[in-house]
């Protein structure tokens, strides 16, 4: 049986036609009853936004692209929806191309949730949000890109130790303790790991050792930041990292074992608090990022917070670090999702 969902606390006053947007790949079925569990979390977020939807009393109908537009159009013309709910993450297996599928929609005048294209481009490419933002004054890591093609070469002035990632990948992809290098053989491995198994540039960051926190941001004009969230990673090993692979974010076991969980952030000052909430909005402004968003961060033991990245359109499943951090905030699952829909709205 499929683990339970947020329960509904209230329907919405007003019934919209909403389009669930999904990956072909990820399109719930209709009812969650009796799913098993493995396939539940498969598409756990497409299935409680379904869910919630419904019970907010939508009429809600999904359309799953993989590399046509083909049924995005149809679906359109045909039925009109009054919003179009985006949970798309990839289109013709590119990350970046989530893009296209959101310009395509405001060139058809269709509101839709989450973020504009513009800020999608800038967020993916985590180089280019550092640039931006370094220049804007924002604390960020060096940092350097391995393209892939091109033969290995380590600047000068990229100091070890660095932390090894995919350019554009999201979810911690690619991202194990082997990511954290302090010699240039360790780091040529690694480059070449991202480039032949994820399959993109890499970037090699300055490793900042501290805490890692998360700030919920949403809105489009008036931008409004949910408390302060971070990864409890003290139930790693001594000599392990604290970072957050691929293994602490997706793998249930290993989070068992090791106590790993997201929390309302630890021992915060309201000062330090309301700094981070500042410095995100300030991020999402200046990356064009708007809808929803989680921004990343790193936070030294003396209090520098470092700009990790942005993350527009966030996993927004139900217990999940938006969600969780929206419910700390007084809204309830079905309420955060009625203000998405209605930020979406706005756009019109």
């Amino acid at each position: 049986m499929a683990p339970d969902v947020a329960p509904a606390v209230f329907r919405t006053k007003k019934k919209r036609r909403v389009l669930l947007m999904v990956h072909e790949s990820f399109v719930p079925p209709d009812e969650i009853e009796g799913m098993d569990e493995e396939t539940y979390f498969s598409m756990k977020t497409e299935c409680d936004v379904l869910h919630g939807l419904r019970q907010l009393g939508h009429d809600v109908r999904v359309v799953g692209l993989r590399d046509e537009l083909a049924p995005l159009r149809e679906v359109l013309d045909e039925w009109q929806p009054h919003v179009v709910f985006n949970l798309l993450e990839e289109f013709k297996d590119q990350i970046v191309y989530d893009a296209h599928i959101v310009g395509y929609l405001e060139l058809r005048g269709v509101p839709y949730t989450g973020c504009n294209p513009r800020g999608l481009v800038l967020a993916r490419d985590k180089a280019l949000s550092k640039k931006v933002l370094a220049y804007h004054r924002i604390r960020t890591p060096r940092f350097h890109v391995f393209p892939r093609g091109r033969r290995f070469k380590k600047p000068a002035r990229l100091k070890y130790p660095v932390i090894v990632k995919s350019l554009v990948a999201e979810g911690s992809e690619g991202i194990a303790q082997a990511s954290i290098v302090s010699s240039d053989d360790a780091l040529a491995d690694r480059v070449a790991f991202v480039h032949e198994q994820v399959m993109t540039d890499a970037i090699a960051e300055q490793y900042i050792d501290g805490r890692e926190v998360y700030a919920s941001v949403i809105g489009l004009h008036r931008l409004e930041v949910m408390p302060i969230w971070e990864i409890t990673l003290d139930g790693l090993p001594p000599s392990a990292p604290r970072i957050a692979t691929s293994r602490v974010k997706w793998d249930l076991k290993y989070q068992d074992k090791h106590g790993i969980d997201t929390v309302r952030a630890r021992d915060l000052s309201p000062e330090l608090e309301e700094k981070i909430a500042r410095v995100a909005k300030r991020i999402c402004r200046r990356l064009n990022i708007n809808g929803y968003a989680r921004i990343d961060f790193r936070l030294t033991p003396d209090g520098q917070v470092y700009f990790l990245e942005a993350n527009p359109n966030p996993d927004i499943a139900y217990g999940e670090e938006l969600a969780a951090s929206a419910e700390a905030n007084g809204l309830s699952y079905e309420a955060l999702l009625e203000k998405l829909l209605r930020i979406g709205m706005r756009r019109r």
